[in-house]
């Protein structure tokens, strides 16, 4: 399992949102809750992802249910881990 703190690190350093992201958990809201957590945003954070966990993460997986909340994409992330 991925650690939640792993996926607030790399959240908050593509985010550039320094030390907001310590008041992250489980239950933050990322998409149209974070002003700085865009489109383009979730390009870098999956780029990031990719390159941290050896992950390949494809178009078709890619949806808003995703990037809901903090806990969610580290379920997914957790979930492509595992596989």
């Amino acid at each position: 399992m991925v650690a939640l703190d792993e996926i607030k690190q790399i959240v908050g350093e593509v985010l550039q949102i320094g030390d907001r992201v310590d008041e992250f958990d489980e239950s933050t809201m990322l998409l149209g809750s974070v002003p700085e957590f865009d489109s383009m945003a979730v390009v870098m954070v999956i780029t990031a992802l990719e390159e941290n966990y050896g992950i390949t993460v494809d178009d078709d997986e890619v949806s808003a249910e995703v990037f809901e909340t903090v806990g969610a994409l580290q379920q997914f992330v957790s979930e492509k881990v595992d596989s």
